[in-house]
C-alpha cells in the first residue's frame, strides 16, 4: 500500500516515517495536497542507484584506459536496450 503522508509528518512524526522506511517502504510527502518528496531508507536508495554507479565507475575507467568513445545516441541507445 502507497503511504502518502503531510510533509508536516516528518516533523511530527518522524519515529512513524523512520519505521515505515525502515521497513522497505518509501513514504510519500506531500504539500498543500501536491506531491513534494518521497522519503527511502539507505538501502532502498542504494539498490536504486548502485546500478548507476557502477556503470559510470566502468564508463570513467573504460575512458582512462581506451581512445574509444561513444556519441550521445549511441549511449542511451544502449541503455535502453536498443543496439543502433
Amino acid at each position: 500500500m502507497i503511504n502518502i503522508r503531510p510533509v508536516s509528518d516528518l516533523r511530527n512524526k518522524f519515529a512513524d516515517i523512520e519505521k515505515t522506511v525502515k521497513d522497505g517502504s518509501p513514504v510519500y510527502l506531500t504539500k498543500n495536497g501536491y506531491g513534494t518528496m518521497v522519503v527511502l531508507s539507505i538501502e532502498e536508495y542504494s539498490k536504486l542507484t548502485d546500478y548507476v554507479e557502477r556503470s559510470l565507475d566502468a564508463a570513467d575507467r573504460q575512458a582512462e584506459t581506451t581512445n574509444f568513445r561513444m556519441s550521445h545516441d549511441e549511449v542511451f541507445s544502449k541503455i535502453r536496450g536498443r543496439d543502433i
